[in-house]
């Protein structure tokens, strides 16, 4: 099973490099234990992570980019909450942002 990543900024309608991303598996009150992080690459792609089946949140640090190029979003951060059923499945959670709003979908 492996798990990735892909975010693009609609405002600038290119790829988002340098997203910090962490990746937290379990189901805990405030969240679960961090079993990964990174960053985006040049094409805004992080991938290669296996957290195996159950819940796990992709926490992406909105703010910190948006800021690092001197915009200011209302998001600080975008959280996404999905469950991994079959974990000898791939499983892709692309992420579309702008200062003021996002999307994601379930990607191939």
């Amino acid at each position: 099973m492996s798990l990735s990543t892909h975010v693009l900024d609609a405002a600038l309608g290119r790829p988002a490099a340098g997203v910090a991303v962490r990746l937290e598996s379990g189901s805990g009150a405030d969240g679960g234990a961090v079993a990964a992080e990174g960053r985006t690459d040049a094409d805004g792609r992080l991938s290669g992570w296996s957290p195996g089946a159950g819940v796990h949140r992709l926490v992406f640090g909105t703010g910190a980019y948006f800021a690092e190029r001197g915009v200011t979003a209302f998001y600080p951060e975008v959280v996404i909450t999905f469950t991994i059923d079959d974990p000898d499945e791939h499983y892709h959670v692309p992420l579309l942002l702008n200062p003021f709003a996002y999307s994601t979908y379930r990607g191939s």
